[in-house]
Protein backbone atom coordinates (compact mmCIF):
# COMPACT_ATOMS: atom_id res chain seq x y z
CA UNK A 1 0.00 0.00 0.00
CA UNK A 2 3.08 2.53 1.36
CA UNK A 3 4.80 1.51 -2.41
CA UNK A 4 1.67 2.07 -4.22
CA UNK A 5 1.64 5.58 -3.05
CA UNK A 6 5.03 6.56 -2.69
CA UNK A 7 5.96 5.77 -6.55
CA UNK A 8 2.36 6.35 -8.30
CA UNK A 9 3.74 9.02 -10.85
CA UNK A 10 2.21 12.32 -11.12
CA UNK A 11 3.30 15.28 -14.00
CA UNK A 12 6.85 16.44 -12.74
CA UNK A 13 6.02 20.13 -13.87
CA UNK A 14 6.58 21.75 -10.18
CA UNK A 15 9.85 19.59 -9.72
CA UNK A 16 10.78 20.94 -13.10
CA UNK A 17 10.25 24.59 -12.50
CA UNK A 18 11.66 24.25 -9.08
CA UNK A 19 14.98 22.99 -10.39
CA UNK A 20 15.18 26.21 -12.65
CA UNK A 21 14.09 28.47 -9.63
CA UNK A 22 16.73 26.69 -7.19
CA UNK A 23 19.76 26.23 -9.78
CA UNK A 24 19.03 30.44 -10.20
CA UNK A 25 19.14 30.87 -6.57
CA UNK A 26 22.32 29.33 -6.04
CA UNK A 27 23.93 30.72 -8.66
CA UNK A 28 22.36 34.54 -6.75
CA UNK A 29 23.63 33.36 -3.31
CA UNK A 30 27.30 32.15 -4.47
CA UNK A 31 28.19 35.14 -6.49
CA UNK A 32 26.54 37.67 -4.36
CA UNK A 33 28.75 36.46 -1.24
CA UNK A 34 31.60 37.97 -3.54
CA UNK A 35 29.84 41.16 -4.61
CA UNK A 36 28.36 42.06 -1.15
CA UNK A 37 31.33 41.38 0.42
CA UNK A 38 30.71 38.70 2.54
CA UNK A 39 33.16 36.57 1.52
CA UNK A 40 36.10 39.13 1.84
CA UNK A 41 34.59 39.75 5.64
CA UNK A 42 33.61 36.05 6.67
CA UNK A 43 36.53 34.01 4.79
CA UNK A 44 39.86 36.32 3.43
CA UNK A 45 40.14 38.85 5.66
CA UNK A 46 40.28 36.30 9.00
CA UNK A 47 42.89 34.60 9.68
CA UNK A 48 41.02 31.95 10.43
CA UNK A 49 37.31 30.50 10.89
CA UNK A 50 35.43 29.03 13.45
CA UNK A 51 34.14 25.83 11.78
CA UNK A 52 31.53 23.54 13.66
CA UNK A 53 33.91 21.02 16.16
CA UNK A 54 35.02 17.98 14.43
CA UNK A 55 35.57 19.83 10.88
CA UNK A 56 38.48 22.09 12.04
CA UNK A 57 40.61 20.36 9.06
CA UNK A 58 37.85 22.82 7.42
CA UNK A 59 39.58 25.60 6.31
CA UNK A 60 39.31 28.93 3.61
CA UNK A 61 41.42 28.67 0.28
CA UNK A 62 44.69 31.02 0.73
CA UNK A 63 44.66 34.03 -1.15
CA UNK A 64 41.64 34.50 -3.67
CA UNK A 65 41.08 30.91 -3.18
CA UNK A 66 37.49 31.30 -1.62
CA UNK A 67 36.46 33.92 -4.38
CA UNK A 68 37.18 31.10 -6.99
CA UNK A 69 35.35 28.78 -5.38
CA UNK A 70 32.56 30.40 -5.04
CA UNK A 71 32.42 30.97 -8.22
CA UNK A 72 32.76 27.44 -9.19
CA UNK A 73 29.60 26.99 -6.88
CA UNK A 74 27.79 29.70 -9.14
CA UNK A 75 28.89 27.84 -12.46
CA UNK A 76 27.60 24.77 -11.00
CA UNK A 77 23.80 26.84 -10.01
CA UNK A 78 23.84 27.54 -13.48
CA UNK A 79 24.39 24.10 -14.89
CA UNK A 80 21.65 22.95 -12.37
CA UNK A 81 19.01 25.32 -13.39
CA UNK A 82 19.63 24.89 -17.68
CA UNK A 83 20.03 20.94 -16.25
CA UNK A 84 23.11 20.36 -17.80
CA UNK A 85 25.29 16.87 -16.30
CA UNK A 86 22.65 17.66 -13.49
CA UNK A 87 23.18 14.89 -10.81
CA UNK A 88 27.28 15.74 -11.13
CA UNK A 89 26.52 19.44 -11.06
CA UNK A 90 23.94 18.65 -8.19
CA UNK A 91 26.28 16.99 -5.97
CA UNK A 92 29.25 19.36 -6.52
CA UNK A 93 27.70 21.64 -5.08
CA UNK A 94 26.00 20.37 -2.39
CA UNK A 95 29.59 18.82 -1.47
CA UNK A 96 30.62 22.33 -1.67
CA UNK A 97 28.28 24.65 -0.46
CA UNK A 98 28.43 22.03 2.61
CA UNK A 99 31.53 22.73 3.13
CA UNK A 100 31.54 26.32 3.40
CA UNK A 101 28.30 25.51 5.92
CA UNK A 102 30.45 23.57 8.38
CA UNK A 103 33.71 26.23 7.70
CA UNK A 104 32.58 29.16 9.61
CA UNK A 105 29.52 29.55 11.45
CA UNK A 106 30.58 33.08 12.78
CA UNK A 107 27.41 34.45 10.04
CA UNK A 108 25.85 31.76 11.27
CA UNK A 109 22.25 31.28 9.15
CA UNK A 110 19.43 28.95 9.15
CA UNK A 111 18.83 29.07 5.25
CA UNK A 112 22.88 28.04 5.04
CA UNK A 113 21.52 25.22 7.16
CA UNK A 114 18.46 24.04 4.88
CA UNK A 115 19.46 25.10 1.38
CA UNK A 116 22.32 22.38 2.11
CA UNK A 117 19.79 20.04 3.04
CA UNK A 118 17.71 20.55 -0.07
CA UNK A 119 20.42 20.73 -2.51
CA UNK A 120 21.43 17.10 -0.94
CA UNK A 121 17.49 15.86 -1.26
CA UNK A 122 17.70 17.15 -5.03
CA UNK A 123 20.35 15.19 -5.87
CA UNK A 124 18.29 11.96 -5.12
CA UNK A 125 15.61 13.88 -7.10
CA UNK A 126 14.81 13.53 -11.33
CA UNK A 127 14.75 17.43 -12.13
CA UNK A 128 16.27 16.56 -15.25
CA UNK A 129 13.79 14.94 -17.16
CA UNK A 130 12.38 17.88 -18.85
CA UNK A 131 13.36 20.98 -20.12
CA UNK A 132 17.09 20.17 -19.09
CA UNK A 133 19.89 20.42 -21.31
CA UNK A 134 20.55 16.35 -20.36
CA UNK A 135 16.89 15.91 -22.12
CA UNK A 136 17.58 17.61 -24.96
CA UNK A 137 21.33 15.36 -25.68
CA UNK A 138 19.93 12.02 -24.22
CA UNK A 139 16.04 12.25 -25.40
CA UNK A 140 15.65 8.41 -23.85
CA UNK A 141 15.71 10.22 -20.30
CA UNK A 142 12.92 12.34 -21.51
CA UNK A 143 9.86 12.44 -19.26
CA UNK A 144 6.56 13.87 -17.97
CA UNK A 145 6.44 12.40 -14.70
CA UNK A 146 8.13 11.32 -11.43
CA UNK A 147 7.02 9.27 -8.41
CA UNK A 148 4.73 10.87 -5.91
CA UNK A 149 7.22 10.88 -3.17
CA UNK A 150 9.26 13.40 -4.76
CA UNK A 151 6.51 16.11 -3.94
CA UNK A 152 6.39 14.60 -0.51
CA UNK A 153 10.30 14.66 0.25
CA UNK A 154 9.93 18.12 0.13
CA UNK A 155 6.73 19.24 1.87
CA UNK A 156 7.65 17.04 4.86
CA UNK A 157 11.16 18.77 5.09
CA UNK A 158 9.51 22.09 5.05
CA UNK A 159 6.73 21.14 7.68
CA UNK A 160 9.67 20.19 10.24
CA UNK A 161 11.35 23.30 9.25
CA UNK A 162 8.14 25.80 9.71
CA UNK A 163 6.87 23.85 12.69
CA UNK A 164 9.82 23.91 15.24
CA UNK A 165 10.27 27.38 14.55
CA UNK A 166 6.93 27.90 15.33
CA UNK A 167 7.12 25.56 18.66
CA UNK A 168 10.36 27.47 19.08
CA UNK A 169 8.58 31.21 19.35
CA UNK A 170 6.84 30.00 22.40
CA UNK A 171 8.66 31.66 24.72
CA UNK A 172 8.01 35.00 27.05
CA UNK A 173 10.09 37.20 25.48
CA UNK A 174 8.87 36.63 22.20
CA UNK A 175 5.28 36.49 23.39
CA UNK A 176 5.85 40.21 24.95
CA UNK A 177 6.92 41.14 21.82
CA UNK A 178 10.53 42.31 24.09
CA UNK A 179 12.56 40.42 21.07
CA UNK A 180 11.08 41.92 18.22
CA UNK A 181 10.99 45.92 19.88
CA UNK A 182 14.75 44.82 20.40
CA UNK A 183 15.08 43.56 16.78
CA UNK A 184 13.06 46.86 15.50
CA UNK A 185 14.93 48.98 17.26
CA UNK A 186 18.37 48.27 15.19
CA UNK A 187 15.64 49.44 12.11
CA UNK A 188 14.59 52.46 12.95
CA UNK A 189 17.43 54.45 10.81
CA UNK A 190 16.09 52.34 7.48
CA UNK A 191 14.40 55.09 4.90
CA UNK A 192 10.53 55.43 4.69
CA UNK A 193 9.80 52.92 7.54
CA UNK A 194 12.13 53.00 10.10
CA UNK A 195 9.77 54.58 12.46
CA UNK A 196 6.62 52.57 11.13
CA UNK A 197 8.87 49.62 12.46
CA UNK A 198 8.99 50.85 16.32
CA UNK A 199 5.24 50.71 16.67
CA UNK A 200 4.57 48.45 19.54
CA UNK A 201 0.82 47.58 17.93
CA UNK A 202 3.11 46.27 14.95
CA UNK A 203 5.12 44.12 17.02
CA UNK A 204 2.54 42.34 18.58
CA UNK A 205 1.70 41.58 14.99
CA UNK A 206 4.71 40.57 14.33
CA UNK A 207 5.07 38.27 17.06
CA UNK A 208 1.76 36.11 16.97
CA UNK A 209 1.47 36.57 13.28
CA UNK A 210 5.36 34.84 13.11
CA UNK A 211 3.93 32.22 15.14
CA UNK A 212 0.92 31.52 13.36
CA UNK A 213 2.69 31.88 9.78
CA UNK A 214 5.21 29.40 10.46
CA UNK A 215 2.95 26.85 12.42
CA UNK A 216 0.16 26.91 9.61
CA UNK A 217 1.28 27.83 6.27
CA UNK A 218 1.82 24.35 5.01
CA UNK A 219 -1.36 22.92 6.18
CA UNK A 220 -2.72 25.91 4.37
CA UNK A 221 -1.26 25.48 1.53
CA UNK A 222 -2.08 21.99 1.31
CA UNK A 223 -6.15 22.76 1.97
CA UNK A 224 -7.75 23.66 -1.33
CA UNK A 225 -9.98 26.62 0.22
CA UNK A 226 -6.64 28.31 1.72
CA UNK A 227 -4.18 27.83 -0.51
CA UNK A 228 -4.27 30.72 -2.79
CA UNK A 229 -5.04 33.15 0.11
CA UNK A 230 -2.13 31.53 2.19
CA UNK A 231 0.19 31.81 -0.84
CA UNK A 232 -1.04 35.55 -1.09
CA UNK A 233 0.04 35.81 2.61
CA UNK A 234 3.65 34.14 2.13
CA UNK A 235 4.33 36.56 -0.46
CA UNK A 236 4.07 39.66 1.89
CA UNK A 237 5.68 37.72 4.59
CA UNK A 238 8.65 36.46 3.06
CA UNK A 239 8.48 40.13 1.07
CA UNK A 240 8.52 41.77 4.52
CA UNK A 241 11.39 39.90 5.54
CA UNK A 242 13.51 40.08 2.64
CA UNK A 243 13.40 44.22 2.37
CA UNK A 244 13.71 44.32 6.31
CA UNK A 245 16.12 41.64 7.74
CA UNK A 246 17.73 41.11 4.38
CA UNK A 247 18.51 37.02 4.77
CA UNK A 248 19.57 36.91 1.09
CA UNK A 249 17.73 34.15 -1.34
CA UNK A 250 15.98 32.14 1.78
CA UNK A 251 12.36 34.35 0.81
CA UNK A 252 12.57 33.78 -2.45
CA UNK A 253 13.27 30.09 -1.93
CA UNK A 254 10.38 30.07 0.46
CA UNK A 255 7.91 31.13 -2.50
CA UNK A 256 9.60 28.44 -4.95
CA UNK A 257 8.22 25.95 -2.77
CA UNK A 258 4.88 27.00 -3.41
CA UNK A 259 4.66 25.15 -6.78
CA UNK A 260 4.64 21.79 -4.68
CA UNK A 261 1.55 22.89 -3.19
CA UNK A 262 -0.71 24.11 -6.72
CA UNK A 263 -2.61 21.55 -9.00
CA UNK A 264 0.49 20.02 -11.60
CA UNK A 265 -1.77 21.13 -14.16
CA UNK A 266 -1.57 24.90 -13.56
CA UNK A 267 1.99 24.75 -12.70
CA UNK A 268 2.68 23.19 -16.59
CA UNK A 269 0.17 25.68 -17.99
CA UNK A 270 2.08 28.56 -16.56
CA UNK A 271 5.34 27.72 -17.02
CA UNK A 272 5.53 24.81 -19.41
CA UNK A 273 3.02 25.38 -22.28
CA UNK A 274 4.90 23.64 -24.55
CA UNK A 275 4.83 20.46 -21.97
CA UNK A 276 2.40 17.37 -21.69
CA UNK A 277 0.57 17.09 -19.03
CA UNK A 278 0.91 13.55 -16.83
CA UNK A 279 -2.48 12.16 -15.80
CA UNK A 280 -1.79 8.73 -15.96
CA UNK A 281 -1.11 8.05 -12.43
CA UNK A 282 1.30 4.96 -12.90
CA UNK A 283 2.72 2.91 -10.35
CA UNK A 284 6.07 1.98 -11.38
CA UNK A 285 8.06 0.69 -8.03
CA UNK A 286 11.60 0.37 -8.86
CA UNK A 287 13.75 -2.33 -7.70
CA UNK A 288 15.69 0.00 -5.03
CA UNK A 289 12.51 0.85 -3.14
CA UNK A 290 13.01 -0.75 0.06
CA UNK A 291 16.63 1.04 0.07
CA UNK A 292 14.93 4.52 -0.65
CA UNK A 293 12.42 4.25 2.19
CA UNK A 294 14.92 3.46 4.62
CA UNK A 295 17.57 6.13 3.61
CA UNK A 296 14.59 9.00 3.76
CA UNK A 297 13.03 7.48 7.14
CA UNK A 298 16.60 7.75 8.72
CA UNK A 299 16.91 10.99 6.81
CA UNK A 300 13.81 11.89 8.67
CA UNK A 301 13.99 10.63 11.66
CA UNK A 302 17.11 12.69 12.20
CA UNK A 303 15.40 15.47 11.31
CA UNK A 304 12.64 15.53 14.04
CA UNK A 305 15.00 14.09 16.73
CA UNK A 306 17.79 17.02 16.06
CA UNK A 307 15.94 19.82 16.99
CA UNK A 308 14.52 18.23 20.10
CA UNK A 309 18.08 17.75 21.51
CA UNK A 310 18.50 21.04 23.78
CA UNK A 311 15.14 19.21 25.52
CA UNK A 312 17.41 16.56 27.17
CA UNK A 313 20.21 19.31 27.84
CA UNK A 314 20.24 21.28 31.13
CA UNK A 315 19.37 24.83 30.85
CA UNK A 316 17.88 27.08 29.16
CA UNK A 317 19.20 27.26 24.87
CA UNK A 318 18.70 30.67 24.66
CA UNK A 319 21.58 31.12 27.75
CA UNK A 320 23.73 28.01 27.00
CA UNK A 321 23.51 27.30 23.21
CA UNK A 322 23.81 23.90 23.46
CA UNK A 323 21.42 22.40 21.20
CA UNK A 324 20.76 25.52 19.37
CA UNK A 325 22.49 24.87 15.73
CA UNK A 326 20.48 22.89 13.22
CA UNK A 327 17.48 23.30 14.84
CA UNK A 328 15.27 25.85 13.72
CA UNK A 329 15.59 28.25 16.27
CA UNK A 330 15.48 31.25 13.65
CA UNK A 331 15.93 34.73 15.10
CA UNK A 332 14.41 34.02 18.58
CA UNK A 333 16.69 36.49 20.80
CA UNK A 334 19.37 39.27 21.28
CA UNK A 335 22.44 38.63 22.74
CA UNK A 336 25.01 41.01 23.54
CA UNK A 337 28.38 40.47 25.36
CA UNK A 338 31.33 41.93 27.12
CA UNK A 339 33.94 39.16 27.27
CA UNK A 340 37.60 38.98 28.26
CA UNK A 341 40.35 35.96 27.65
CA UNK A 342 43.28 35.34 29.95
CA UNK A 343 46.06 33.31 29.38
CA UNK A 344 48.10 31.53 32.62
CA UNK A 345 51.40 30.27 32.40
CA UNK A 346 51.47 27.11 34.36
CA UNK A 347 55.26 27.28 34.81
CA UNK A 348 55.51 30.69 36.05
CA UNK A 349 51.85 31.30 37.04
CA UNK A 350 51.74 34.92 35.10
CA UNK A 351 48.82 35.94 33.37
CA UNK A 352 48.70 37.67 29.77
CA UNK A 353 45.26 39.84 28.58
CA UNK A 354 44.43 38.86 25.68
CA UNK A 355 43.42 41.71 22.61
CA UNK A 356 40.99 40.12 20.63
CA UNK A 357 41.28 42.87 18.13
CA UNK A 358 44.37 40.86 17.21
CA UNK A 359 42.40 37.54 16.63
CA UNK A 360 39.48 37.89 15.80
CA UNK A 361 37.19 39.92 12.90
CA UNK A 362 34.24 42.44 14.32
CA UNK A 363 31.80 39.28 13.42
CA UNK A 364 33.98 36.50 15.30
CA UNK A 365 34.53 38.95 18.15
CA UNK A 366 30.72 39.02 18.83
CA UNK A 367 30.26 35.47 18.80
CA UNK A 368 33.48 34.77 20.66
CA UNK A 369 31.74 36.89 23.82
CA UNK A 370 28.24 35.23 23.66
CA UNK A 371 28.53 31.75 22.71
CA UNK A 372 30.09 28.85 25.09
CA UNK A 373 31.40 26.84 21.92
CA UNK A 374 33.22 29.59 19.88
CA UNK A 375 34.95 30.40 23.19
CA UNK A 376 35.96 27.26 23.99
CA UNK A 377 37.19 26.92 20.17
CA UNK A 378 38.77 30.21 20.97
CA UNK A 379 40.51 28.69 24.13
CA UNK A 380 41.93 25.96 21.83
CA UNK A 381 43.24 27.85 19.82
CA UNK A 382 45.44 29.97 22.28
CA UNK A 383 46.55 27.16 23.91
CA UNK A 384 47.89 25.27 20.51
CA UNK A 385 49.12 29.26 19.53
CA UNK A 386 51.33 29.47 22.61
CA UNK A 387 52.13 25.83 22.59
CA UNK A 388 53.84 26.20 19.63
CA UNK A 389 56.16 28.89 21.53
CA UNK A 390 56.77 26.57 24.26
CA UNK A 391 54.51 27.75 26.71
CA UNK A 392 51.75 25.82 28.48
CA UNK A 393 49.01 27.94 29.37
CA UNK A 394 45.52 27.56 30.78
CA UNK A 395 42.69 30.26 29.35
CA UNK A 396 40.02 31.87 31.69
CA UNK A 397 37.23 33.59 30.54
CA UNK A 398 35.56 36.62 31.71
CA UNK A 399 32.33 36.65 30.74
CA UNK A 400 29.00 38.88 30.96
CA UNK A 401 26.31 38.28 28.44
CA UNK A 402 22.47 39.78 27.74
CA UNK A 403 19.52 37.84 26.68
CA UNK A 404 16.84 40.35 25.18
CA UNK A 405 18.02 43.12 26.73
CA UNK A 406 17.78 41.78 30.41
CA UNK A 407 20.53 42.36 33.01
CA UNK A 408 24.26 40.98 32.32
CA UNK A 409 24.84 37.76 33.78
CA UNK A 410 28.08 35.69 34.16
CA UNK A 411 28.18 33.16 31.77
CA UNK A 412 31.23 30.99 32.03
CA UNK A 413 32.95 30.37 35.20
CA UNK A 414 36.24 32.14 35.27
CA UNK A 415 37.70 29.42 37.69
CA UNK A 416 37.75 27.03 34.61
CA UNK A 417 40.58 26.88 32.42
CA UNK A 418 38.24 26.25 29.04
CA UNK A 419 41.03 25.09 27.25
CA UNK A 420 41.95 21.94 28.98
CA UNK A 421 38.30 20.67 28.81
CA UNK A 422 36.65 18.29 26.67
CA UNK A 423 33.39 19.46 24.43
CA UNK A 424 30.13 17.25 24.01
CA UNK A 425 27.88 17.82 21.67
CA UNK A 426 24.63 16.54 23.39
CA UNK A 427 25.59 16.78 27.08
CA UNK A 428 25.86 19.90 29.13
CA UNK A 429 29.15 21.43 29.78
CA UNK A 430 29.04 22.50 33.87
CA UNK A 431 31.66 25.68 32.67
CA UNK A 432 28.91 27.19 31.58
CA UNK A 433 26.96 28.95 34.84
CA UNK A 434 23.72 28.70 35.19
CA UNK A 435 21.18 31.24 33.25
CA UNK A 436 19.67 32.03 37.29
CA UNK A 437 22.91 33.20 38.22
CA UNK A 438 23.24 36.78 38.69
Amino acid sequence: MLNNWLFKHIDNSSLVVFRIIFGLLCFLESVGAIFTGWIKRTLVEPDFTFNFIGFEFLQPLPGDGMYYYYLAMGLFGLLIMVGYKYRFSMFAFTIMWSATYLMQKSSYNNHYYLLMLLSAIMVCLPAHKYASIDAKINPEIKSYSMPQWCRWVIILQLFIVYTYASVAKLYPDWLDTSVIELMMRGKKDYVVVGDFLQHKWLHYILAYGGILFDGLIVPLLLFKPTRKYAFIVSIFFHMFNSIIFQIGIFPYLSLAFSLFFFPAEKIQKLFLKKKLFYSSEEIRIPNYNSILIIVFSIYFIIQIGLPLRHHFIEDNVLWTEEGHRLSWRMMLRIKSGQTSYWVENKDTGKRSYIDLNKYLSVKQKRSASTKPDVMWQFAQRLKEEFKSKGEDVAVYVNSKVSVNGKPYKTLIDPTIDIANVEWDVFKHSNWILPSKEE
